[in-house]
């Protein structure tokens, strides 16, 4: 990975900044026909994503996961969690199969997808991520192998603005990669996000899914009036462990770049770094100690 600049994979995704509608008729072509692969009746992965007016990011998203190149009988579902903008509408022209939220919350939108895959193994990924071609066998291949691998995440860079290099990036991701190794004993639940990980769906199922106390909004930077503490993806987490255990995929084809838009709102990469080590400042004794949270 460099520390300047993004991985060739990722480039020819971002179709130079193009929004949806500016698009050719071939190239809405080429993907529908790369996404065609991700409509099987009988799929052993299922990747679910949800989507609130996304209608500019989401087709990028897809064309990463079109071109991934696994082998596997996969399904991609998009949850249209109430989208206002033209969201609905790429997805009918890329012949996505999709189906809608009326009920605002991201929870609600991935709960509703695990209640509507067929795959036996259960990829979620976001609408403003990029996903490498070689994430559906990285994620699904410990579940297939591991004995009592019940669910999997991975780690993740953050594209940086146009015309910008990512080393101030590098260097947060860096902390965050040591944060990760220091709750993974007692905090593990912390480290899973819901752009990069995956379950066995039955587990996921099985033990109370993404069910919260309280909904999280698409808007859940720190100080927003939508923020809250509990996740459905760390929820998730410890629901799954009461089945098996999580593991870590450290592999480079586990690693997603995925939108810097969430630094921005909580005011940038300086603001945001100044907050998060105030925060886990004050939970260090907590992620060395602390019990399990059940």
């Amino acid at each position: 990975m460099s520390l300047f600049d993004i991985p060739s994979w990722l480039k020819p995704h971002f179709y130079s900044g193009r929004k949806f509608k500016d698009l050719t008729p071939l190239e809405i072509s080429d993907l529908k026909e790369r996404l065609h692969r991700y409509q099987t009746d009988n799929p052993e992965v299922s990747i679910v994503i949800p989507a609130w007016n996304e209608e500019n990011n989401i087709f990028k998203t897809l064309s990463s996961l079109a071109s991934n190149n696994s082998n596997r009988k996969v399904e991609i579902i998009v949850i249209n969690n109430n989208s206002s903008d033209g969201t609905q509408q790429v997805l009918d022209a890329l012949h996505v199969r999709s189906f809608f939220q009326e009920e605002q919350g991201i929870s609600h939108a991935r709960q509703m997808g695990l209640l509507k895959v067929k795959g036996k193994y259960h990829l979620c990924a976001d609408s403003d991520t990029f996903y490498p071609p070689g994430w559906i066998d990285a994620m699904v291949g410990p579940m297939d192998s591991s004995e009592g691998c019940v669910g999997v995440y991975g780690r993740y860079s953050f594209i940086p603005a146009p015309g910008a290099n990512r080393i101030a990036l590098s260097v947060y991701e860096a902390i965050t990669g040591l944060l990760i190794r220091l709750r993974k004993y007692k905090r593990e639940h912390l480290n899973v996000l819901g752009f990069n990980m995956g379950f066995v769906t039955a587990c996921g199922k099985d033990n109370g899914g993404f069910e919260v106390t309280e909904i999280r909004k698409f808007d859940n930077a720190k100080d927003s009036p939508h923020f809250v503490e509990e996740a459905e993806d760390g929820r998730m987490a410890l629901n799954l462990k009461k089945t098996g255990k999580l593991c870590l995929i450290k592999s480079n084809e586990a690693r997603v770049y995925t939108s810097s838009r969430r630094i921005v709102a909580e005011g940038g990469l300086f603001q945001a770094f100044k907050s998060r080590l105030l925060l886990h400042s004050n939970r260090i004794g907590e992620y060395i100690k602390g019990a399990e949270v059940e």
